[in-house]
């Protein structure tokens, strides 16, 4: 049986796919848990470091939920039947797990954006710290358009991310942009051939996870942590990283590898 959800590792990279090309890789209940458990994995794995996150086939990175299996699950329209279902309705911290709403994962996450890049799959982007897309991929929000809203963090994230007023287009529109107006607005880092996609996310999430563990987690952590604080507290974040970086081993290896012209040996410690 081929699962809906694959995960592998090259490394200290996983490799996350949602796997429904047939369906614009649109997310089922069982997708949306079995994402969630990926990225709990992912996280509790000390020796993975980076994740890339991509959709199978050349069509869609992702279009979102299943308009047929889940968003009626989650409206009360559609009752519970398999477990995945009975999941999904039990605990919506799942849901909210699967798009990366809520904690911020330690560790940095790249998206490979494929090809379409809607709605749920739009939402599971903004939780991404970088962005590599296809040039003819296309992104959107149209919920709004089926009398919904976003619900996985975009309300919160993406004025954060690109102008008020972008965002309010997007959001109030349900209109698609092409991947030159995502690079524009700084909605990814940039646009590559189709071909391109996955081979650039993964050089460049090998390169990330050649760097100490310590300062790639402390780095996000202190990054979200001082979005909407003063500048006077910003600092004082900072600060407290990089006491707990210096105090480090790695902080001294990486030094030592330099001055010593080797690779370093980072430990996570």
């Amino acid at each position: 049986m081929t699962l809906p959800l694959l995960f592998d590792t090259q490394g200290h990279v996983a490799r996350i796919t949602l796997n429904r090309p047939e369906r614009h890789n649109a997310k089922t209940p069982e997708m949306i848990c079995r994402l969630a458990d990926a990225f709990d994995r992912f996280e509790s794995d000390a020796e993975l470091r980076v994740a890339v996150v991509t959709g199978a086939g050349t069509r869609s990175f992702c279009s979102g939920g299943d308009l047929e299996l889940t968003l009626p699950l989650l409206s009360g329209a559609r009752k519970p039947e398999t477990e995945w279902d009975h999941r999904l309705v039990a605990n919506r911290d799942t849901l909210f797990r699967s798009t990366l709403k809520g904690p911020v994962l330690a560790k940095p996450m790249i998206a490979a954006i494929n090809g379409h890049c809607l709605a749920g799959g739009f939402e599971l982007m903004l939780g991404c710290d970088i962005r590599i897309a296809s040039e003819t991929a296309r992104f959107g929000l149209p919920e709004v358009r089926h009398a919904l809203i976003p619900f996985a963090g975009t309300l919160a994230r993406l004025h954060r991310q690109i102008p008020y007023a972008a965002a309010m287009e997007l959001l109030l529109t349900g209109d698609q942009i092409e991947a030159g107006q995502a690079l524009d607005w700084g909605l990814i880092n940039r646009a590559v051939p189709q071909d391109r996609v996955l081979p650039a996310a993964m050089e460049l999430a090998n390169r990330i996870a050649g760097y100490g563990p310590l300062a790639l987690a402390e780095l996000k952590r202190a990054t979200a942590k001082a979005v909407g604080h003063t500048l006077e507290d910003g600092f004082a974040i900072e600060t407290a990283s990089m006491d707990r970086i210096m105090a480090s081993e790695d902080a001294r290896e990486g030094p030592r590898a330099f001055m010593e012209r080797r690779p370093p040996q980072y430990r996570g410690v």
